[in-house]
């Protein structure tokens, strides 16, 4: 029988708890020698380094979609604590510093949440879709990742056919984080805007470069394990020439593998 955690049996102890690990979060990240990334610039770097949109609603979560409407929203409010944001040489960028400045753009929303493998409505939930984006924008840029963490659980397909797989990067402030250090001498900077049904992001850099580069995937598939369901896939970095876009070499960077939390149909499976 699993063991049960303190906040379960005593709900009303989760804000103290919460409270607790973000103050001994963030201590640690200032003893860790790290420089953060803090300064923005609303003039934006002269060169593209690499672009990416998601598809904000997700119509097959099984869920009412104003839930989806809702992360929208919140989307909107978390992407302004690091628009235009700049990464500079020898700096970090973490996920989690910049959206504790949220509460300053507006209020959150109930969105969906994965707690404990099920999902949930929640306050500010559905943030993880820029978190998502920004670590396979990420993965395209010269930008080095310091912390990453995969949600052990899928728990519904993706909204976009086109989208991925194995690329997403959950966060929760004073556990999980988003971080990726500039160890180059350029300067980065993040772009995030929106249409009616995409979220956009680019990140851009003060000196043109010769390449640039693309995520896929290889070797997909499903496989049953002790009646549970998991996704497999390999997750590869092709170069290319940016002006003759001549393939230059390819690079694996890991292999994923997640519980899936639908149903698929049964012919998928290895």
């Amino acid at each position: 029988m699993a063991r049960r955690r303190l906040t379960q049996m005593f709900p009303f102890l989760t804000p103290i708890r919460v409270w607790q690990r973000n103050v001994f979060y963030f201590i640690g990240m200032f003893l860790d020698k790290n420089k953060y990334a803090k300064k923005f610039c609303k003039e934006e770097l002269p060169y593209e380094a690499c672009s990416s949109k998601t598809l904000m609603i997700n119509e097959e979560s099984g869920f009412d979609i104003v839930y989806q409407e809702n992360k929208v929203e919140n989307l909107k409010i978390i992407s302004k604590t690091m628009n235009h944001i700049l990464i500079k040489p020898g700096e970090v960028f973490s996920f989690c510093l910049l959206a504790q400045k949220s509460k300053k753009y507006g209020k959150y929303k109930k969105g969906l949440v994965s707690v404990d493998g099920k999902i949930v409505p929640l306050v500010g939930g559905g943030v993880c879709h820029l978190s998502n984006l920004l670590y396979y924008t990420f993965l395209k840029s010269p930008l080095t990742i310091l912390e990453r963490h995969g949600h052990r659980v899928k728990s519904f397909p993706n909204p976009d056919k086109d989208s991925l797989e194995g690329v997403d990067a959950t966060i929760r402030s004073g556990w999980l984080d988003l971080k990726v250090k500039n160890m180059t001498n350029q300067n980065y900077q993040i772009v995030i805007s929106f249409d009616q049904e995409y979220m956009h992001l680019k990140i851009l850099t003060d000196q043109d470069t010769k390449e640039i580069a693309e995520i896929k995937n290889e070797d997909f598939h499903y496989v049953k394990k002790d009646d549970k369901y998991y996704e497999s896939v390999s997750v590869v970095k092709e170069y290319y020439d940016k002006n003759t876009k001549e393939f230059l070499r390819k690079e694996k960077l890991y292999d994923e593998v997640v519980l899936v939390g639908y149903p698929i149909d049964e012919d998928m499976i290895n």
